[in-house]
């Protein structure tokens, strides 16, 4: 029983010891034992560095590395694609939250009314100055489309039609065509 009463005071003192040493004041830095790792030379990303082979600062990414945050969609950018996305992706979220729906609007007008129109017929505001037409989003195609199909296209465009993958987040992507969904049931 001593010895384990002895024990405790040292390792008690041990510890006193130790907090005066590293300090509890926050004004006051702590030991610095590889100062290298805190003060390093810092290099612009346009300026030259001599420790990579090809002097630049700015690398490219690791081929094969995927951004944090970014889950790839494993579809090409072919009609084939398309329907294949058709088949495999569902709208995973409630399409009659009105909130949702209103940022769905809300990405349909600044994304797809200037060429599709207000109503989603084509007749959009770049078509009246020669930019061609797109089929109108009301006609038996595009409604027999699938939901997966119309994020597919959004995502990575369809003839005439750019990509807006990196314009749209995958969520508001989603959004969008729960919007066109509507537009689809209000007009017959």
């Amino acid at each position: 029983m001593k010895k384990f009463i002895v024990l405790t005071i040292f390792f008690v003192a041990g510890l006193f010891v130790l907090d005066q040493i590293l300090g509890q004041d926050p004004n006051r830095r702590n030991l610095d034992f590889s100062p290298d790792m805190a003060q390093s030379v810092a290099h612009k990303s346009e300026s030259p560095n001599p420790y990579f082979v090809n002097g630049q600062t700015q690398q490219n990414p690791v081929p094969g590395t995927i951004a944090r945050g970014f889950k790839p969609l494993p579809f090409g950018s072919s009609v084939e694609e398309s329907v294949r996305a058709g088949e495999q992706l569902f709208y995973p979220f409630d399409q009659q939250d009105p909130a949702d729906l209103e940022r769905g609007k809300r990405m349909y007008q600044i994304y797809c009314q200037v060429c599709h129109g207000a109503g989603g017929q084509g007749d959009g505001p770049v078509t009246k100055r020669g930019y061609p037409p797109p089929p109108s989003l009301l006609l038996e195609n595009a409604r027999n489309m699938k939901d997966g199909q119309i994020f597919h296209i959004i995502t990575n465009g369809y003839k005439n039609m750019p990509s807006y993958r990196s314009q749209i987040e995958r969520r508001e992507r989603w959004l969008t065509v729960a919007y066109v969904r509507k537009l689809q049931e209000i007009q017959p």
